[in-house]
């Protein structure tokens, strides 16, 4: 498996997408945990790459496993959609979490500039070297690839915390600067949970005869991890806070800003919005104070540069690509208001933050039914999933 497994482009994404529309159903339902390794197509779809930029989107995609196979025989797969925007809700909500990470990351950093013995063994772990069975070839295959299939970084992610005893933060890291899909939400929170930080007393412990067969018994690491870990510290989130009021959007002709975070404006504006001038920046080096992986970065700018040579076609205007400290001159050249799609808690917030000029971010109706709804856990998240299919819609891609 390699990067080109991974589309950059839209149209490559609904290529993807169709492909796996007839696998949504009992297919996925029946073999989404089972990794059968690098360059076997399995029974995932690889498609969240694409979602984390929104080249392709929740209600595309869910829209196809409802076309293809209906909501109950699809349900599995719709349920895995709905986890990703639970994760963005839920730091939407709290978004001390991710300043809370920000921060203990950097503390750690710098331990491992103090601290050889704990050097010794991050320098292992991310090396792929600690001598544990299937832990070193997914340290190796994200590195490679950059992706893992969720249940391989669940199992690295406890054994990364509960056996080699490593900063959670730090492997938090180490996925986020390699992951092409990474985001603050899916991955810190991901991490939370695993570690039991996200729910008191239910921490994810791999366990090695769950290793063998999710990983159609390639890896077989008996012997070798903790099965029976001391739990970290519980400190419960903070309670949650209401969404950020959004006004009207202005009236007339407007400038668009694109970033990484959503790369559809063809179905976000309203329908008789002007758009006169887009330009669009992305920041994947901010993902962490040590960047990003060459190859996550390149992605990142390639979907970017896509997104704006579409929203150049679909609204008639010029589109261009700037560094962030270029945004405030290009707004002034134009005199528009400027309209974003709104950035979920992470790092291209607060890039957009830091711009210096008047935004008016635009919330998705998913976002909108979504995110305020995670208060608690996913269990009374998922309820809501019929009623917002109702409401929402959702149907498969039209161009």
């Amino acid at each position: 498996m390699t990067m080109e497994d991974f589309p950059a482009d839209r149209a490559a994404a609904l290529r993807q997408l169709a492909a796996f529309g007839p696998r949504m159903g009992p297919d996925y339902g029946a073999g989404r945990n089972i990794d059968p390794g690098p360059g076997q197509p399995g029974a995932v779809s690889r498609l969240s790459p694409a979602l984390r930029h929104r080249l392709v989107t929740e209600a595309e995609v869910v829209g196809t496993a409802l076309h293809r196979h209906g909501a109950q025989v699809a349900g599995k797969f719709i349920e895995e959609v709905f986890w990703r925007s639970y994760w963005k809700g839920f730091l939407a909500l709290r978004p001390a979490l991710w300043a809370d990470y920000r921060a203990e990351l950097s503390r750690e950093l710098a331990r491992l500039e103090a601290e050889p013995a704990l050097r010794a063994g991050y320098d292992r772990a991310v090396q792929g070297a600690t001598g544990i069975a299937g832990f070193d070839d997914w340290a190796r295959e994200l590195r490679d690839s950059h992706w893992l299939h969720n249940h391989a970084r669940m199992c690295f992610a406890s054994i990364w915390i509960f056996s080699l005893r490593l900063p959670w933060t730090l492997g938090a890291d180490f996925f986020l600067r390699h992951l092409l899909d990474g985001d603050a939400a899916s991955n810190t929170l991901s991490w939370r949970w695993v570690a039991g930080l996200h729910t008191a007393d239910k921490p994810y412990v791999a366990r090695a005869e769950t290793i063998r067969r999710c990983s159609a018994e390639r890896f077989a690491p008996a012997g070798q991890i903790d099965e029976n870990p001391a739990p970290l510290p519980f400190r419960p989130p903070p309670a949650p806070c209401p969404l950020p009021v959004q006004g009207p959007l202005p009236e007339g002709p407007v400038a668009l800003l694109l970033h990484e975070d959503d790369l559809h404006p063809e179905s976000l504006l309203p329908a008789g919005l002007k758009v006169r001038a887009i330009a669009g920046f992305a920041v994947p080096e901010a993902r962490s104070p040590l960047g990003c992986a060459p190859g996550v970065a390149r992605h990142a700018w390639q979907a970017l540069a896509d997104g704006l040579a579409r929203a150049g076609r679909h609204f008639g205007a010029p589109a261009i690509a700037l560094a962030p400290e270029a945004v405030a001159g290009w707004a002034a050249d134009h005199g528009l208001p400027v309209v974003t799609p709104e950035a979920p808690v992470g790092w291209t917030a607060t890039a957009l933050e830091g711009l210096g000029i008047p935004l008016h971010p635009i919330r998705r109706d998913w976002d909108a039914a979504c995110w305020p709804e995670a208060t608690k856990g996913y269990f009374a998240f998922r309820q809501r999933i019929p009623a917002w299919l109702d409401l929402l819609a959702p149907s498969p891609p039209s161009a």
